[in-house]
């Protein structure tokens, strides 16, 4: 088993019990207890899990992922504000990826122009189908029921020969080193989008930048815009400024 497989097992592992010793790594993969070392010390280094004696457990603030029904209430109100000046970015004709979110689902609520979608979210899909002045394209495949979205095994190179002039992408959370996400697959998905996308931007809650995810899907230097609802914390309103990436607040009194 490629050491990815393992670390994927382990982050399962961690959903549900919180912690994980070496021993338990060892017993779990039939590995060694260097192998195990290497696997905790990789899962250290991405942010996805912290140290404890003689093991490791999930950060404390794992609890702000939420699964996508419940995110769907939380700050809807900033999400509907978001999504609003989204809607700004959104010209007739275009085409666009709109990536599996809670706050892109408000802005496919509020589309109403001529365009073309591409997205792998069953929630924009259903939204989408009811417009008929929009195209709606999807990758199909398996869907993952708990946070509803499709995915399949050749996904990247189902993005070739494909050019979007924007891509819209949500965030589970945003670190200093890029934006994250709970799906390994789901990321992946978006790093394909990304690289075939003549603009990228991210929409997302103030709440994001306080939290951790497991999965990186985007660079800074690949971001365009950000749309929140409140000004970031300084460290990430630097990061913002040192890539040229335009920031934009929608409760400016905030």
């Amino acid at each position: 088993m490629y050491q990815e497989e393992r670390l994927l097992k382990v982050l399962e592992y961690l959903n549900e019990h919180n912690s994980m010793s070496i021993h338990d790594i060892c017993e779990m993969f039939n590995v060694s207890r260097d192998t195990a070392r290497r696997d905790i010390v990789k899962l250290i280094n991405q942010g996805t899990a912290i140290r404890t004696h003689g093991g490791i457990s999930l950060p404390v603030l794992k609890n702000a992922i939420k699964e996508y029904r419940e995110r769907i209430e939380a700050y809807s109100e900033e999400k509907k504000s978001i999504s609003k000046k989204a809607l700004e970015f959104i010209e007739e004709g275009k085409h666009y990826f709109f990536d599996v979110s809670t706050i892109v689902s408000f802005l496919a609520q509020e589309v109403d122009k001529s365009i073309w979608v591409f997205t792998h979210s069953l929630d924009n899909i259903e939204i989408l189908s009811e417009k008929e002045n929009i195209n709606v394209n999807s990758i199909g495949g398996s869907l993952n029921h708990k946070n509803r979205f499709f995915y399949k095994g050749d996904c990247v190179n189902y993005f070739e020969g494909i050019r979007f002039d924007t891509a819209i992408l949500g965030a589970a959370s945003i670190t200093e080193d890029g934006i994250y996400y709970v799906d390994e697959e789901d990321a992946l998905i978006k790093q394909a989008a990304v690289k075939r996308s003549d603009i990228v931007i991210v929409l997302a809650e103030y709440e994001k930048f306080k939290c951790l995810s497991y999965y990186r899907g985007v660079n800074w230097n690949q971001i365009d815009i950000i749309i929140t609802d409140k000004m970031p914390p300084s460290v990430f309103v630097d990061i913002i400024e040192s890539y040229d990436i335009k920031l934009i607040i929608t409760y400016n009194n905030a």
